[in-house]
């Protein structure tokens, strides 16, 4: 979906398909730790994925935020 935003119709169209980027890492954090809980991940394979995972939702968020500031909408 951050591929996806780049190429979006509208600023509004922008947020939304971040917004569901945000969703869908959030999603990807679950099932990194029903794998890691099933311990077909280490702690160390799960604490590496999981890390970047939580920049990329950081990094989401920030954007979303500034765009709902410097936009009216």
């Amino acid at each position: 979906m951050i591929r996806e935003s780049e190429h979006a119709e509208s600023k509004a169209d922008f947020k939304h398909k971040l917004a569901i980027a945000q969703k869908e890492t959030n999603e990807t954090i679950y099932w990194l730790e029903l794998l890691k809980d099933s311990e077909y991940l280490t702690s160390a394979q799960f604490d590496s994925i999981n890390e970047d995972a939580i920049e990329i939702i950081k990094i989401i968020t920030t954007i979303i935020k500034s765009i709902k500031l410097n936009t009216t909408n």
